[in-house]
C-alpha cells in the first residue's frame, strides 16, 4: 500500500515524509485551501527531493493550460483534480491524472466509469470545501470492484489505518490533516507515529 502525504508547504515536512517512506507528496495549488502553496515555493521543495519521489500537484477547477504549464515548470509527476472536472477536460492534461470524488452516503460509484484510464481518489464530501475535511465516509459502501483501484482519503489516520490495511486494502492512501499540528504544518511526532504503525502492520503480514 503506497502512502501519499498531501498539503506539503515546507521542505522540513517534505524531507521528513520522504525519509520515513512516503511514496508521493502532494502540493496544493488551489488558493481557496489553507494548505495552498505558490508554485515557485513548491519548485524549491521539489528540487531538494529524491528523483524517485512522486510529486503531485492538486488543482480545483483550474484551466488545463495552466495546469500543464505549472506541472511542466516545476517538474510534477502527476496531477490531482479535486473539483468538478469533466472526463473531456482530463484528456488535455499532459501528465497522469488522479480524479478525486467527494463521497457521501448518496454517492453513485457508477460515475467512476465515466473516467476510464484515470486514477480514482475517494474523499469525504463537505459542503464547506474541496477536501481536507479529516472526516471519514462509509468505506463499507465502496463496491468490491473498486477497492483495489482507488486512493483512499478522508480521515485516514493512525486510529483507523489497521482497518484500512486489513479490510479495505486500497493500493494507496492519502493523508493530510491527521498528520498536522495546524493546517499546512505537519506534526513530527504524528508523522513518525503513523509510519511506525504502517511498518508494524506490514511486519504482521510478511
Amino acid at each position: 500500500m503506497k502512502i501519499k502525504v498531501c498539503g506539503i508547504t515546507n521542505l522540513e515536512d517534505a524531507l521528513l515524509c520522504e525519509s520515513l517512506g512516503a511514496g508521493a507528496l502532494g502540493f496544493i495549488f488551489y488558493k481557496g485551501s489553507k494548505r495552498y502553496i505558490e508554485p515557485e515555493a513548491a519548485a524549491g521543495i521539489i528540487n531538494s527531493l529524491s528523483p524517485f519521489m512522486v510529486k503531485v500537484g492538486v488543482f480545483v477547477n483550474e484551466n488545463t493550460n495552466t495546469i500543464n504549464q505549472i506541472a511542466s515548470s516545476i517538474k510534477l509527476n502527476a496531477v490531482q483534480l479535486h473539483g468538478d472536472e469533466s472526463p473531456e477536460a482530463i484528456k488535455y492534461i499532459s501528465l497522469p491524472a488522479i480524479k478525486s470524488f467527494r463521497v457521501d452516503d448518496n454517492f453513485d460509484y457508477e460515475i467512476l466509469k465515466q473516467y476510464p484510464g484515470t486514477y480514482y481518489l475517494l474523499d469525504t464530501y463537505s459542503k464547506s470545501g474541496y477536501g481536507g475535511t479529516g472526516k471519514v465516509f462509509n468505506w463499507e459502501n465502496i463496491p468490491g470492484e473498486y477497492k483495489r483501484k482507488i486512493i483512499l482519503a478522508g480521515g485516514v489516520s493512525i486510529d483507523n489505518i489497521e482497518e484500512v490495511y486489513t479490510k479495505i486494502q486500497p493500493p494507496a492512501i492519502d493523508l493530510s490533516s491527521s498528520l498536522e499540528s495546524v493546517p499546512g504544518k505537519k506534526d513530527k511526532e504524528k508523522v513518525i507515529g503513523f509510519f511506525k504503525k504502517i511498518n508494524e502492520l506490514k511486519g504482521k503480514t510478511c
